[in-house]
């Protein structure tokens, strides 16, 4: 004897009893014909299984079937009753052996629980609560369909298939739709899918409920909705949502509603026409349709449930759910893999002529960067564009590695602009021309003095130094060129000691002549030897110890921390400044410190013999040429550091240029007028003449 219990009425009805002690009772009305046909397939496959020797030898099976009205408590009353054999109307009836119940989830959770530790063997054709699949709560429950995790599993990937990022949830509100929604959510959450409500409804709702979860669907911005509920559960909101005429919703369903016959109506379509649901292969069971038709309410009219399906049969368009001569519509999908989907096959619910999209928040466009907005799911965000230097990379702004840099739109790093003080450009041009003037006027000037070596006004400033000097400027005017072009290894050690080390040959030289003057002057007055003390000698000495001071403190530069070529990134985003970094600032201060101590020397001593009683005074020149070259490296310190990029290289290149020119100029120009313009002045008795 096998005991089966189906939802075969949709609802409960509670009538009081008279007495207050008494149990209410409770009666069940509307016949859903789907589970009646259960019912009578059932019955058929019993009749054809003892038609047939082969299936059970020596045994017959029999079935007692009742109605759960859909309800936990109703479907435990049931399988009580038939376990105890109250409904029994022959005493040799023998007792159930095994249990067939029962649809809804719900209902079966009680059953299981209250029988399994009985033995008794319970067998459901349609709850898939993956709650269900606890061995040792229900160790005697089977199904014959997978438990919800695998469909949870296919619909989230039917939503990611479909590119749905933001979507709501109409759920039953028992185990069914809380056991499903959970591992759907789950699921959906490793796609990046959000679920903006999930609204909760039962058949036994008031009327006011049901319309909170439709102003719910109303004032949602999403596009797809996904049903996880069971017909009974999900009808009484279909009707409202029709009635309302919501549409424009891509509805996704569960296999429990989605070829169930209500819902599948002509007044249903506007709204759900194009749901998308999974179902299995449907089977042709033999002579089915002729079983099925052969009801009568004349055989038998006090059979169960008959009076109640012919008055649904005279009355409902939906007798041809009755009468489909397949079973299948509760075997479940295949569940390994992707489900397929075709889009020319969808009946979609277009919405402006188009497969819907379900998004809280458009695609960022290019440039721009995910803002969470607070207080919303992952799904809703804002688009900030990304900073400078950096680009967008779906969810944050990613900077670019130190030597690239963003493009306009953000969607790439490119290498940044290299700049240097080139040759090519007119800065570098300028520099270049001056520079080379500068020598050729160097090199012209010694060589007029070599020309010209043996008259009174080259003796007067002592030829030697003269020469000296006039190379240590062609030496200086060079020294520019050493800052043109990419920074090297070799080229950022030369430029800084070349420059160092000629402007203090240069300041030596200069510091001898203004101490020949001195020394001449003094050497006028009666018993004064002083020039005989500090004749050529003595000059190259000076010139040498104060150079080869120079070159000392060079050597130490570049055996410690010499200069190198450097990268800097500070000027501008969007450029590298290629320069040469000191390497010890200590040190390239201290180059310079001793060409400004020599200089200021130099100023001194020329300064105090300015007023010499010669017409040809060489210290007035000198005094000029060395306020000149001090205000000049005065200035220079201020703008170097101020200075961006490659014009830090044009001020320093300024500098150098500016202060051999005042030299050349102040002290040179003078003597080479009178030797070219006015040689008439170029005698010892001119030179040597008191004012």
């Amino acid at each position: 004897m096998i005991g089966a219990i189906f939802p075969v009425f949709l609802k409960e009805i509670f009538s009081t009893s008279t007495y207050e002690r008494e149990p209410p009772d409770v009666k069940c009305e509307g016949l859903d014909l789907r589970s009646f046909r259960w019912t009578h397939v059932m019955i058929y496959s019993i009749e054809e299984i003892n038609k047939d020797p082969a299936f059970l030898p020596n045994i017959s099976l029999g079935y007692r079937i009742l109605s759960s009205c859909a309800s936990p408590t109703s479907a435990l009353r049931a399988a009580l009753t038939l376990a105890s054999g109250l409904e029994e109307t022959s005493p040799c009836a023998p007792a159930i052996s095994a249990l067939i119940a029962e649809a809804g989830s719900s209902q079966s959770i009680p059953v299981a629980g209250t029988f399994g530790s009985f033995q008794l063997p319970i067998v459901s054709y349609f709850s898939a609560c993956a709650c269900l699949s606890d061995r040792v709560k229900y160790p005697t429950f089977f199904r014959t369909m997978p438990s919800d995790y695998f469909q949870a599993k296919a619909l989230a990937a039917l939503v990611k298939r479909f590119g749905w990022e933001w979507i709501g949830v109409i759920q039953s509100d028992n185990d069914y739709g809380q056991s499903g929604v959970l591992a759907f959510s789950e699921e959906v959450k490793k796609f990046g899918v959000c679920i903006a409500f999930v609204g909760k409804i039962l058949r036994t709702d008031p009327m006011d409920k049901i319309l909170n979860v439709v102003e719910i669907i109303k004032q949602s911005t999403v596009k797809v909705i996904l049903g996880f509920a069971t017909e009974g559960d999900f009808y009484p909101l279909m009707t409202e949502i029709v009635k309302q005429n919501i549409t424009g919703i891509q509805w996704l369903a569960t296999h429990a509603w989605i070829t169930a016959a209500r819902p599948s109506t002509p007044e249903m379509y506007k709204a759900f026409g194009g749901a998308l649901g999974f179902v299995g292969q449907k089977a042709v069971i033999p002579n089915l349709k002729p079983f099925l038709t052969s009801i009568s309410p004349y055989k038998d009219p006090n059979a169960a449930f008959v009076r109640e399906f012919w008055e649904v049969m005279v009355t409902d368009q939906l007798q041809r759910v009755y009468f489909r001569n397949e079973f299948g519509d509760i075997v479940f999908f295949h569940k390994n893999g992707d489900p397929p989907a075709y889009y020319d096959l969808i009946n979609w619910q277009l919405i402006n002529g188009q497969v819907p999209t379900s998004l809280c928040s458009n695609v960022c466009p290019v440039g721009t960067r995910k803002a969470q907005i607070k207080g919303k799911p992952t799904c809703c965000f804002d688009c900030i564009p990304c900073a400078d230097g950096s680009i967008a990379n779906s969810t944050e702004c990613t900077p670019c590695l130190q030597e690239y840099w963003s493009n306009d739109r953000r969607d790439g790093c490119f290498p940044k602009t290299i700049e240097f003080l080139t040759y090519q450009e007119p800065m570098g041009i300028a520099v270049t021309v001056v520079s080379l003037l500068g020598a050729s006027l160097s090199l012209a000037t010694m060589m007029v003095f070599i020309r010209y070596r043996e008259t009174p006004v080259i003796k007067a400033s002592n030829s030697e130094l003269s020469c000296f000097l006039l190379f240590s400027l062609l030496l200086c005017f060079l020294c520019p060129l050493t800052f043109i072009g990419r920074p090297t290894v070799w080229t950022c050690m030369l430029r800084h000691t070349a420059f160092g080390v000629t402007f203090a040959l240069c300041i030596s030289c200069v510091l001898g002549k203004t101490i020949v003057v001195v020394t001449a002057f003094k050497a006028t007055f009666p018993g004064n030897n002083a020039a005989t003390k500090f004749g050529p000698a003595q000059q190259r000495i000076i010139v040498c110890s104060c150079t080869v001071m120079q070159i000392l403190i060079c050597i130490l530069w570049l055996k410690l921390n010499p200069p190198f070529p450097d990268m800097v990134f500070k000027y501008s985003n969007k450029m590298i400044v290629l320069e040469c970094n000191p390497g010890s600032e200590a040190a390239f201060y201290a180059v310079l410190g001793y060409i400004g101590l020599l200089a200021i020397i130099c100023l001194i001593l020329a300064f105090l013999a300015r007023k010499l009683p010669d017409n040809f005074n060489e210290a007035k020149f000198i005094t000029f040429s060395m306020l000149i070259f001090c205000s000049v490296w005065i200035t220079f310190i201020p703008a170097y550091i101020s200075s961006p990029g490659k014009f830090t290289v044009a001020v320093e290149t300024f500098a150098i240029l500016s202060s051999a020119f005042a030299l050349l100029i102040c002290i040179f120009v003078p003597k080479c007028y009178i030797i070219m313009i006015k040689p008439e002045k170029n005698t010892k008795k001119h030179v040597m003449r008191k004012i």
